[in-house]
């Protein structure tokens, strides 16, 4: 397996998705359509919308894209992935707000309030969570009981008890002296892992993966996404803005709570490299051990040093 070019090949269906599934920025109101592509197009590593394409051809390696035809059993993944994406876009985009982080920078370019103005970016990112369960009802309407598992995987994932759920105790803990590991924890498996579990999830359920295997990829999502939030707190504590693509050393400026506040630096890799091992030991228990998402997670967890 040639890693790096099936990544890039992952990647570009993905800004193939984004280009065709998305308005078009002339579409009216354009300032709002302008303002959610700008959000959608700033790049960033597509870790979630990849996740659910490269699951989906776990189960189903040989249906491409632009193969597929209208009988084919296994539906084409791109419009899911492209949700996922939508999701994690409008997160971001609530998640820069004043009222929140209050962030001017965000994969290397102003955030989109500082770029437009609060009022359109809030907008924005109400009008990408709204597409994103579009795009599910109308693109895997033909098979109804898989639409109702996608939209239920990805209300649940970025529901008050997740993603939003995440979000509200990341607040809370803000400054907060005594917070612990078990509610930093909270933090970290819901606001950032839901959506990459949910990602993994999603990529099983549109390839057909039985019980067993949507039980590995949840596990596995669980340990990858609070691998890659782990990474993240190290990353803002030792690496600079233009490295990051966003405001280095904000967490510890806003008194977050992270891994690295409560562990240091040193235990802070090391749960890093644990939950990293333990993703790759479910991603070997899928069909042909998974050599892809192996290698991404691998790839992911180089980033911490």
């Amino acid at each position: 397996m040639d890693f790096t070019a099936q990544l890039n090949a992952h990647v570009a269906r993905v800004e193939r998705g984004l280009a065709t599934l998305v308005p078009a920025a002339k579409a009216r109101p354009a300032r709002l359509h302008t303002a959610m592509r700008y959000s959608l197009e700033a790049g960033g590593k597509r870790l979630r919308p990849v996740l659910v394409l490269a699951a989906a051809d776990l189960f189903a390696p040989a249906l491409k894209s632009k193969f597929r035809s209208p009988k084919s059993k296994f539906p084409d993944p791109l419009p899911a992935a492209i949700a996922v994406e939508c999701i994690h876009t409008y997160s971001l985009i609530h998640d820069d707000l004043p009222c929140m982080d209050n962030d001017d920078l965000r994969r290397g370019r102003p955030t989109a309030h500082k770029a437009f103005d609060e009022a359109t970016a809030l907008l924005a990112g109400d009008a990408l969570l709204t597409h994103a369960f579009a795009l599910l009802a109308q693109h895997f309407a033909a098979s109804p009981a898989l639409a109702t598992s996608l939209v239920r995987e990805l209300a649940d994932a970025a529901g008050s008890r997740r993603l939003i759920g995440g979000q509200m105790q990341d607040l809370l803990a803000e400054k907060k002296s005594d917070a612990t590991t078990p509610e930093l924890e909270f933090i970290h498996l819901n606001k950032t892992a839901a959506m990459i579990e949910a990602a993994l999830v999603m990529g099983g359920l549109v390839g057909g993966a039985d019980t067993n295997d949507l039980s590995i990829l949840r596990r596995a999502g669980r340990h990858l996404g609070l691998a890659f939030q782990i990474i993240d707190d190290l990353l803002d504590a030792t690496a600079d803005t233009a490295t990051l693509g966003k405001t280095a050393g904000k967490d510890a400026k806003a008194g977050k709570t992270t891994f690295v506040k409560l562990h240091g630096l040193a235990a802070t890799r090391r749960r890093a490299d644990k939950e990293s091992a333990a993703a790759i030991t479910e991603f070997k228990k899928l069909p042909g051990q998974a050599p892809f998402l192996v290698a991404l997670t691998e790839q992911m967890q180089s980033r911490k040093r």
